[in-house]
């Protein structure tokens, strides 16, 4: 039997109702807030949609006004401003105005680590 199947395999509740009452007050004691909680949800949304995944990884390469990203990810521009709109809301990228032009790049090297990491666990 493989590791997978062997995991598949392994019931995913206790066989017998028993808590373990330290573990438990001081894990209870340490989680987060609602709020918080719901606020990290929202946070990773953002990455379920392989559109604005493709936005962060080419903003991770170069910063990019909006013609360019829609040219790079085959697109059109009005769907690229889109996926812009919320990656800009969800503090992932920022802009500044170039001229005519309004160039993107990534907000901070948070979002750097979290694409490799995202990257690295996929690929084990």
């Amino acid at each position: 039997m493989s590791e997978r199947e062997e995991i598949d395999n392994i019931e995913e509740s206790c066989e017998v109702e028993h808590h373990h009452d330290n573990v438990v007050k001081r894990v209870s004691s340490i989680m987060p807030d609602e709020e918080m909680l719901y606020d990290l949800a929202d946070f990773y949304k953002v990455f379920a949609d392989s559109t604005r995944i493709k936005i962060l990884y080419a903003l991770l390469q170069s910063e990019l006004c909006v013609c360019d990203l829609a040219e790079v990810l085959g697109a059109s521009q009005s769907a690229v401003s889109h996926q812009l709109r919320m990656l800009k809301q969800m503090k992932l990228v920022k802009f500044r105005r170039e001229g005519k032009a309004i160039v993107y790049s990534l907000s901070d090297d948070h979002i750097q680590n979290i694409l490799s990491q995202g990257f690295e666990h996929i690929t084990e």
